[in-house]
């Protein structure tokens, strides 16, 4: 009888350690299927945050000059008007083209463009680009004169200087 008892008792427990092993595998799949909605939920999230972020560079590299070619608009319809104009002298075109040069300069001076005219200045490579070199009585390696000047944005040259540059 206590054989009996003793193997109803280890049956009993048995059975308890199985229902909570069961339960406990049940649980452990719950927990899994969650985390499993959860790597989901991030990965779509992450791929929607990258999508969104591609979506603003390709609008930021598509509009980029937006506000300086509304600038320029300006200048244009300076120039289309001056073209409009039938009887007018030189004096009145030439008022016209320094009203819109100076418009231009305004429009350079908000853009951080910047002039490049180096005449008298030391030659400098990575500004200017010599056409000749003269003989003359200044200093050497001195820019003597600009042929075309050049231009920076922001401190990096667009376009270089084309100089001429004492012996």
């Amino acid at each position: 009888m206590q054989e009996e008892n003793q193997q109803e008792g280890v049956a009993e427990a048995t059975a308890q350690t199985e229902t909570t092993a069961e339960a406990r595998i049940a649980e452990l799949e719950a927990a899994l299927e969650e985390a499993k909605a959860s790597v989901l939920y991030v990965k779509a999230e992450g791929e929607n945050i990258r999508r969104r972020a591609m979506d603003d560079i390709d609008k930021a590299r598509k509009f980029a000059l937006e506000k300086f070619s509304n600038e320029l608009l300006a200048v244009k319809d300076s120039l289309d008007a001056a073209l409009l104009i039938e009887a007018a002298d030189v004096q009145s075109y030439k008022d016209g083209v320094q009203l819109t040069a100076n418009q231009l300069t305004s429009v350079f001076e908000k853009f951080n463009i910047a002039e490049i005219n180096p005449v008298g200045e030391k030659f400098d490579p990575n500004k200017h680009q010599a056409i000749s070199m003269l003989e003359n009585s200044g200093e050497p390696n001195t820019v003597t004169s600009v042929l075309q000047k050049g231009y920076t944005l922001n401190d990096r040259v667009l376009r270089p200087a084309l100089v001429m540059v004492a012996k």
